[in-house]
């Protein structure tokens, strides 16, 4: 298997300039490089930059993908809207869920090394795409994000028997980027199952243009000004996730309450969870290839009822498809004896059956490719 790693890289809120395109230039000749994106391949080497660094410096999100099983997702937002403290509760080690700020900005990393991955010819392209807009749901208020960090980290195994940390609304209901995050960085779903049980549902309430507007008409002037400001200014990126989490009384991130499970009270339960959907799974296997089996069965002696109903010519038809000499017909011939063998143990006459297929054969005794069909179908050699 050749080496396959795929690296990508979003701005966001603010698009490269010409100069910070050139200094990413540096870095690979081959990349595809525009104000908005980096995007690169490698089939042998490596790539020469720093992902984290360059999450520091430029970018608002990263995806990479390797072949070997590795994948890495970060994401960037600005302090004011994330809150670090609040974050590294969710993203608590090293290496599985990870989260640190720099220049005014609060970056969080995932990583998923999933060494038995069966690797599809997975083309790295779109995935980000699928995921990114949570990064705008995260911004306002939406925690479900950071919650599935940490249940990455209860399934890598690299957290002691601690408790959870608030269980945010709507994880029974995870919308579409959501879910491509889950099969990227390989969440168990049978973990996220039992996890969702302390998720209350999401509040789908959105207010109405009347209430915006009476909320509006009582914000300070100052206020106004300021947000009017920055949209003059083009800093607006995320202004409306702010001002929409100030109308629902939300300066800043505020989870539901914990629900006060352990590490291990969520792995037991995942697991007892896994057993009975695999055990009930199990159960309609079984149902299935019984039913199978019985149509098949019922459709079997419907065939050969018909076939019994044909008597001699039915061997007539066998004679008729050999004297043609085409071997797509040789195929039909033996396909019908098949049945008549069938059809002569079901009547208790296998000895006839034999009989007139020895006889069969030493009149085409000079046909090796009838024969040789014969042969292979199965059929006994006669007496």
């Amino acid at each position: 298997m050749s080496e396959y790693q795929y690296y990508e890289f979003l701005a966001i809120d603010s698009a490269l300039d010409s100069a910070q395109m050139q200094e990413l230039r540096r870095l690979s000749s081959r990349a595809h490089i525009t104000p908005t994106s980096f995007v690169n391949t490698y089939e042998w080497g490596d790539f020469r930059g720093n992902p984290r660094r360059l999450m520091e410096q430029y970018f608002d999100a990263f995806l990479y993908l390797a072949n070997w099983g590795t994948r890495r997702l970060m994401l960037r937002l600005p302090e004011r809207l994330l809150d670090l403290p609040t974050v590294q509760r969710y993203c608590p080690t090293d290496i599985a869920a990870t989260a640190w700020a720099k220049n005014g900005h609060v970056i969080i990393e995932l990583t998923d090394e999933s060494d038995d991955d069966v690797w599809d010819d997975e083309d790295g392209h779109g995935i980000l795409a699928s995921i990114i807009s949570a990064r705008a749901d995260l911004a306002a208020g939406d925690l479900r994000l950071l919650y599935l960090a940490w249940l990455h980290t209860v399934s890598t195994g690299e957290l002691d028997d601690e408790v959870e940390p608030p269980v945010p609304a709507g994880l029974a209901a995870l919308n579409a980027p959501l879910r491509s995050l889950v099969d990227f960085i390989h969440i168990d779903q049978d973990l996220l199952a039992v996890a969702a049980q302390a998720s209350p549902r999401q509040r789908q309430v959105k207010p109405t243009r009347a209430q915006l507007a009476s909320w509006i008409q009582n914000l300070p002037i100052k206020d106004k000004d300021t947000a009017i400001l920055r949209v003059m200014r083009g800093e607006d990126a995320h202004l409306r996730a702010e001002l929409l989490r100030r109308y629902d009384g939300e300066a800043a991130p505020n989870p539901q309450a914990g629900s006060g499970r352990t590490v291990a009270e969520l792995l037991d339960a995942a697991q007892a969870r896994r057993e009975h959907r695999e055990h009930h799974e199990a159960q309609e296997r079984e149902r299935v290839r019984v039913r199978a089996e019985r149509d098949a069965a019922a459709e079997r002696d419907r065939r050969l009822d018909a076939l019994a109903a044909e008597g001699e010519n039915a061997w007539v038809r066998v004679i008729q498809l050999i004297e043609t000499k085409k071997t797509s017909e040789y195929d039909a011939a033996v396909s019908l004896l098949r049945e008549l063998h069938e059809l002569a143990w079901r009547e208790g006459e296998p000895d006839t059956f034999d009989k007139r297929l020895h006889d069969l054969r030493q009149r085409y005794a000079n046909r090796p490719a009838l024969l040789h069909r014969i042969s292979q179908a199965g059929l006994p050699a006669g007496k």
